[in-house]
């Protein structure tokens, strides 16, 4: 079981607003910041993690390298609708709409984008509808 990720952005103050507003409809918020000279061995000149009940995933000011692919839990359908929108309004791009995807299993339904940084974010729900 992983207990946090991280990954690097090329614009730490961009991407915190981007993946505020993007993951509110699954329950994320910051939940903590820090700054390079609050914790000098970060190696970053910011540091965030988000989370809905703890900091799972982090975002770093750095050299973002390869675009990775990141796949969030929601609770419902609709929190994965929500979470598309509200990555599209945020400024991601499209990358596969809501929708079952049943190559993966039948109850598969999940969502697609891009975010600002190049990543592929994905919302999915494994419950029945």
């Amino acid at each position: 079981m992983i207990d946090h990720i991280g990954i690097q952005v090329a614009d730490y103050d961009k991407a915190r607003e981007f993946y505020t507003k993007a993951l509110a409809p699954l329950g994320y918020k910051v939940m903590m910041e820090y700054t390079r000279d609050e914790v000098p061995e970060l190696g970053s000149p910011k540091l965030g993690g988000l989370g809905a009940e703890h900091p799972d995933f982090w975002l770093s000011q750095g050299n973002p390298s390869t675009p990775q692919h990141l796949a969030f839990r929601a609770k419902s359908r609709a929190a994965v609708d929500a979470f598309y929108a509200a990555a599209i309004a945020a400024g991601a791009k499209d990358n596969g709409p809501p929708g079952v995807r049943a190559q993966y299993h039948p109850q598969y339904y999940g969502a697609f984008v891009i975010d600002i940084g190049g990543h592929n974010l994905e919302a999915v729900c494994h419950d029945p509808a």
